[in-house]
């Protein structure tokens, strides 16, 4: 039905990593397989407590993500992880230690997700309240050459979903319909 595997999700905040990755995971384990989701925010409240938004704090919990990932990969689950992630370098060293690794970029353009943004956090960020937010006062290095890439502007959710799978199945990764 399926093989162990790491789904990674990556974009800036808003841009429907969280909602895509959700719907993921619900018709995955729907289909039968195993399968858990690493979610950016929940693992910065758990796994990564006490770590900052530095360069290197930013790099730990990616590493931290792509070590559980790894774990669960490796004893055939589907681990999917939604993070932003940054920084390519960081996206890259997670990779190359797990096999079966699908990188899925959520693109959005920026006035997008200044309009989806329901906390304000963009707006603060702009003003300069929030400092060393991503895609504003800190990059975010865009995958190079992601398996997927979901435009979250211009797609529904099911959508996106649907070109995950249907990617997850032309790796041979999921056989389920």
């Amino acid at each position: 039905m399926h093989k162990g595997c790491t789904v990674w999700f990556t974009g800036l905040s808003g841009a429907g990593k969280s909602t895509i990755s959700t719907l993921l995971h619900e018709r995955l384990r729907a289909a039968g397989a195993k399968v858990e989701l690493l979610d950016g925010d929940i693992v910065r409240t758990h796994l990564s407590k006490g770590l900052g938004f530095s360069r290197e704090d930013r790099d730990e919990n990616i590493r931290r993500i792509g070590f559980v990932c790894e774990l669960l990969s490796r004893n055939g689950v589907i681990a999917i992880a939604a993070a932003i992630s940054p920084y390519r370098e960081v996206r890259r060293s997670v990779r190359a230690r797990i096999p079966n690794f699908v990188e899925v970029f959520m693109e959005c353009p920026m006035d997008v997700l200044i309009g989806r943004d329901v906390k304000g956090l963009y707006k603060k960020a702009l003003s300069g309240e929030i400092e060393h937010f991503t895609g504003i006062s800190d990059p975010y290095e865009p995958p190079e050459a992601p398996e997927v890439t979901i435009h979250s502007a211009r797609e529904t959710p099911e959508q996106s979903v649907e070109r995950v799978w249907l990617t997850l199945k032309s790796l041979g990764l999921i056989t389920h319909d």
